[in-house]
């Protein structure tokens, strides 16, 4: 769950906000109300990466028709490329 905090704030409550990150929190720094970033902890993008990746590799699996031939000439493009 994030919680949306103004830049102006975000700013002044910077040490505090990131002991919250330590443990897990996560903020959307907002200006004027618009969404701007997010503060996150570090290792919170890398689990997003890796979850990504297992989609991508389900979606992948699920992709029918393909010949060994087809296979063989897209790694052939991609070695010229």
């Amino acid at each position: 769950m994030y919680i949306e905090i103004g830049a102006f704030d975000a700013k002044a409550k910077l040490s505090e906000l990131l002991r919250h990150v330590q443990q897990g929190q996560c903020y959307t720094i907002t200006i004027r109300g618009r969404p701007i970033a997010n503060l996150v902890p570090s290792d919170h993008n890398e689990q997003h990466n890796t979850h990504n990746a297992i989609e991508n590799m389900r979606a992948i699996k699920k992709i029918r028709g393909v010949s060994k031939t087809k296979i063989k000439e897209w790694i052939n493009e991609g070695r010229r490329s």
